[in-house]
């Protein structure tokens, strides 16, 4: 890895999350949800590993993907650091709610000094709505990723190694991804590792995908769990 080539697209993902609603160090009246569990489908992390922060912020409107693309760089330019916005929607039940997703933020108190500036780039947050305690929801995200390509539709996200994409035949609605996804994990006994839905477009065609996250990432590990996939959703 680190040789082949590389490809830059947009990253559609779909999956379920687990989110509570939070409201210290946060801006006042904002809504904010932290994920309990980004990647319900893998348990690596030990007990003593700090859990991902995964941060999602509601936004007053729907915004073009490219005035949050313009607004994060801004952003990481002015305050010298950096860190994952992708675009995205969240169902709760019959809300539909437009948001930011964070991650890898420098610190995970200043997700209210990373409001104030995304306010001061034009970009503006629900206010004043109140939802409390734990909710079980549907997320979508839309993010700019550079993937190496490691084999036949096996691609690896060059800025981080524990993610992995797999190119699939056909698009899976939520049902059969999830029954998919279970038939796969019955048959396989290999290192675990999360899945969801996505699909990104490359060179005019829209390649449907599942994202794999894992901290085993090699191109025998992906082709075994593509192959299996491709198997198991015809």
């Amino acid at each position: 890895m680190g040789n082949n080539k590389k490809m830059e697209v947009f990253v559609n993902l779909t999956k379920g999350d687990t989110v509570v609603a939070i409201d210290e160090k946060i801006l006042p009246g904002s809504l904010v949800f932290d994920s309990l569990n980004p990647f319900p489908g893998y348990y690596h992390e030990g007990p003593t590993e700090s859990k991902p922060i995964y941060i999602y912020l509601v936004l007053a409107r729907q915004y073009p993907l490219e005035e949050i693309i313009r607004a994060t760089q801004n952003i990481e330019n002015e305050y010298k650091i950096n860190f994952d916005a992708g675009k995205g929607y969240m169902n709760i039940g019959s809300e539909y709610l437009n948001v930011i997703r964070l991650r890898h933020i420098p610190q995970p108190d200043m997700v209210a000094k990373l409001q104030e500036a995304y306010q001061n780039q034009g970009i503006q947050f629900l206010m004043h709505k109140k939802l409390k305690g734990k909710f079980e929801v549907k997320v979508k995200i839309v993010k700019f990723l550079v993937l190496e390509v490691l084999g036949e539709g096996i691609y690896l996200n060059s800025e981080d190694p524990t993610f992995a994409y797999v190119d699939i035949p056909k698009y899976m609605n939520t049902e059969t991804f999830m029954k998919g996804s279970m038939d796969v994990k019955y048959n396989w006994d290999g290192h675990e590792f999360d899945a969801a839905r996505a699909s990104f477009y490359n060179e005019g065609k829209l390649h449907e995908a599942v994202r794999i996250r894992s901290d085993k990432m090699d191109l025998d590990y992906l082709t075994k769990i593509r192959k299996l996939f491709i198997d198991k959703i015809r």
